[in-house]
């Protein structure tokens, strides 16, 4: 089954994926998609009334009223600040690209908006032999790549996109989070020319869920595109 939907990575963890997840989620919901968020490994997470809750799965919940129980959102979460493949098996669970996938699809119907958030860069490690790239691939979407601007940017996003379309998959768009041109630099403009396609800057006062209407229509533009899952 051929899902609408987005696969949101990144150059690396902690670049604002899920502030990027966050901002489309609402901005999809406003503009009447069912949208449904899934984030289905998250480690690092706290414990919460005696659970494991995972904070960025709760927020793209939140992004999108609510509407499924936390569990759908993120199937495992996990303790350890570690990437989830070494975190999962240090307390013996072992999870396959085939239960993931079966995750991310519980529940959604041809009608929805798939929305799913890697765990860390694309080429972070989920489960044993399986990667976000994997997952991507198995998947199906377009994908969203997210660079944090600081310097060596550069070199990471332009290795990400190769990575990506090296798997036959179509990027939806590049965003720079919290661009900067301090001290003379420039990554848009840069990123830009290597790239030869806009890269949208998302400064951090959307953290308000405010949405460039430049993103969301590449993101909508990108549903037209032919992609059939691989995996």
């Amino acid at each position: 089954m051929q899902h609408r939907g987005l696969f949101i990575t990144g150059t690396d963890t902690g670049v604002g994926k899920t502030v990027v997840a966050k901002v489309l989620a609402k901005c999809l919901t406003e503009n009447g998609e069912r949208v449904r968020p899934r984030k289905p490994i998250e480690s690092g997470c706290p414990i919460r009334l005696g659970r494991l809750f995972p904070e960025d799965a709760s927020t793209l919940r939140s992004a999108v009223g609510n509407i499924e129980p936390l569990e759908k959102v993120c199937a495992w979460p996990l303790e350890m600040p570690l990437s989830p493949e070494r975190a999962a098996s240090i307390v013996g669970i072992r999870i396959s690209l085939r239960e993931i996938v079966k995750a991310c699809y519980l529940d959604v119907d041809q009608k929805d908006f798939l929305l799913v958030e890697g765990a860390g860069g694309f080429l972070s490690p989920l489960a044993p032999k399986v990667r976000n790239a994997e997952l991507a691939v198995a998947l199906g979407l377009p994908v969203l790549l997210v660079v944090l601007d600081r310097l060596g940017c550069i070199n990471h996003a332009l290795l990400t996109v190769e990575a990506i379309l090296s798997r036959g998959l179509h990027i939806a768009g590049v965003v720079l989070n919290r661009p900067t041109k301090l001290n003379g630099m420039d990554n848009a403009a840069d990123i830009n020319r290597w790239l030869g396609e806009e890269v949208i800057c998302l400064p951090e006062f959307t953290t308000n869920l405010i949405v460039p209407s430049v993103l969301l229509d590449r993101v909508l533009k990108a549903q037209s595109v032919a992609h059939l899952p691989l995996g």
